[in-house]
């Protein structure tokens, strides 16, 4: 059974977020997707949940990093 892999990224802007991907050529699940989310399949074995920000702090207590001024 091949391994999966599930990436939960938080975004600022869901629409513009989604429109990448699909750009670079994943598609979009919309059985999993709604205002808060967007899963997007980039292989039969790799998937990227776009999360708004506030659904991502759903998951964890921790602060979402600031990509501009953290690795």
């Amino acid at each position: 059974m091949p391994r999966m892999i599930f990436l939960n990224l938080p975004v600022t802007d869901l629409k513009r977020a989604t429109a990448f991907y699909e750009a670079i050529g994943a598609t979009r699940n919309p059985q999993f997707s709604d205002e808060t989310a967007s899963c997007m399949v980039l292989s039969e074995t790799i998937y990227a949940m776009l999360t708004t920000h506030e659904k991502f702090r759903q998951f964890t207590p921790k602060p979402i990093a600031d990509a501009r001024t953290s690795n």
